[in-house]
């Protein structure tokens, strides 16, 4: 049996979000996968990117950018996935929580769409603005 959706979103995240690793994210797409941001500016590094070694590129540039100030707190960060009538498609829904300097709080929220085949994903949508300035008026408690 291959692996579901939820596994494949968490190795995703884990090699995306926690370790910022290229190479581990460009293996869970298929030869041809895209990876498409189509609320980001045209020249961001993750705006559109086609087959794996592109999705390397892509994702290393952007991995190299300087880090969001905020520390990630795991314990207010979520996510819900959403299964769909095509086996092959799920959703994502995200909220990613920041404690940032001075005691305020962030959360970056996005959408991602994913269409597997043969167990890799063949097509992500990823549906976020970038990363927010340091602002929120929600203090930490």
């Amino acid at each position: 049996m291959g692996l579901t959706h939820k596994e494949i979103f968490e190795r995703y995240m884990h090699a995306g979000a926690i370790t910022r690793n290229p190479e581990a994210i460009a293996a869970l797409f298929t030869e041809d996968g895209v990876y498409d941001s189509p609320l980001v500016p045209d020249d961001h590094p993750l705006r559109h990117l086609v087959g794996r070694d592109a999705i390397r590129t892509g994702t290393g540039e952007y991995h190299r950018q300087p880090a969001y100030p905020g520390a990630m707190n795991l314990e207010r960060s979520a996510y819900v996935l959403h299964d769909t009538t095509d086996p092959d498609v799920f959703m994502a829904e995200i909220d990613v929580a920041f404690d940032e300097p001075g005691g305020r709080r962030t959360t970056i929220s996005l959408l991602q769409v994913f269409r597997l085949r043969d167990g890799q994903i063949a097509m992500l949508r990823d549906y976020f603005t970038g990363v927010p300035s340091i602002s929120s008026p929600e203090t930490v408690k």
